[in-house]
């Protein structure tokens, strides 16, 4: 495994020599808050080999020698989004082998059931939930993160012939660039949706305040105890002290399990809730819906038929096309969604 500054160096020279390199990543979400990159596995013509973001390593030079390779990921969502977090990192290419299962039809598109039915390997994944920060890594864990990088070059040779054969390649080229840009651009967080958990639409705004305060206090708990929000107290425990507090006859729903300190900095969080003035309770969001008119539900009707015939005929889930709330995007007559799919999409619709 890389760790030190000289060892990656004395590996760049072998990356520098190739135009692709097979890459997974593994985080902490399931053990950390908030989660970070912990390692990275790149896989190569003449070697696989394990590189440690937790090590005082600048990563700098790597990533920059990554930038011009076409990169085979599968499932490559999380993976971007971790080295963009890491470093800004946006690769020039991806094959992602993953959506191209897809559009080949495969129902069963997990990295083991590709490399099991396409390649005769069976993987163990007994480390997938394993704790990524741990050092050193055991042996199952090292053979686990070498194991999802080393055979995807041989899985993507064969689907990638598969998408030729079947004229899908461009399709998949579209899916993979879209990917790329959705990830050079990551959306911010919107801070007055954050904290609203399942069932706070069923609170008063006065509630509402409550709950954003407990959230609020969880995150800085959450943060400075470097473990996951629901490890500090779950959800719905704290939907429910929200809805207990603002009516004197309800017994208060405190969490369960706190420790003294952690009651009391809670207590004191939702005490400067409750005796907040009413304006500066959150708006309950209202979401404006028109009625469709008949013309718009013929047409959204005649493109699901199409989108239909066209998956069956493709032998693809009708939903690479076009999943049923785009199909009512596409349908309203001031919309813009016929902007925001893919031109191969466009072209199955006849838009």
């Amino acid at each position: 495994m890389i760790e030190t500054q000289v060892q990656l160096k004395e590996f760049l020279p072998e990356l520098r020599k190739t135009s692709w390199a097979s890459l997974d990543t593994e985080a902490d979400s399931l053990h950390s808050y908030p989660e970070k990159l912990c390692l990275l596995q790149i896989s190569l013509p003449s070697a696989d080999m394990l590189v440690d973001p937790l090590a005082a390593l600048d990563l700098t030079p790597l990533f920059k020698a990554l930038a011009n390779k076409e990169l085979l990921i599968h499932g490559c969502d999380n993976d971007l989004r971790l080295m963009y977090a890491a470093n800004r990192f946006v690769p020039a290419r991806v094959f992602d082998t993953m959506w191209a299962a897809r559009l080949l039809g495969f129902t069963a598109f997990g990295l083991n059931d590709l490399l099991s039915k396409l390649i005769g390997i069976t993987l163990d994944k007994g480390s997938q939930k394993a704790n990524w920060t741990r050092r050193p890594l055991t042996e199952k864990m090292t053979i686990y993160a070498l194991n999802d990088s080393r055979h995807l070059r041989a899985l993507a040779d064969k689907l990638r012939d598969a998408l030729n054969a079947k004229g899908r390649i461009t399709w998949h080229q579209q899916i993979c660039e879209r990917l790329v840009r959705e990830h050079a651009a990551p959306k911010a967080p919107n801070p007055d949706q954050a904290w609203r958990l399942k069932g706070s639409s069923k609170l008063n705004r006065h509630e509402q305040a409550i709950l954003r305060a407990a959230w609020q206090w969880r995150e800085c708990e959450a943060v400075d105890a470097n473990k996951p929000p629901y490890f500090i107290v779950r959800h719905e425990d704290l939907v429910q002290l929200a809805g207990t507090l603002t009516e004197k006859k309800r017994k208060t729903a405190w969490p369960p399990k706190l420790s003294n300190r952690r009651f009391k900095s809670l207590r004191d969080a939702v005490s400067q809730a409750l005796n907040l003035p009413p304006s500066e309770h959150p708006e309950t969001p209202r979401t404006v819906r028109r009625r469709i008119t008949q013309s718009e539900k013929l047409f959204y009707e005649s493109l699901k038929v199409l989108r239909d015939k066209q998956a069956k005929a493709l032998n693809i889930d009708p939903t690479l096309i076009a999943s049923r709330s785009t199909l009512v995007k596409l349908s309203l007559e001031d919309g813009n969604e016929h902007d925001q799919i893919l031109p191969w999409q466009r072209e199955l619709l006849n838009l």
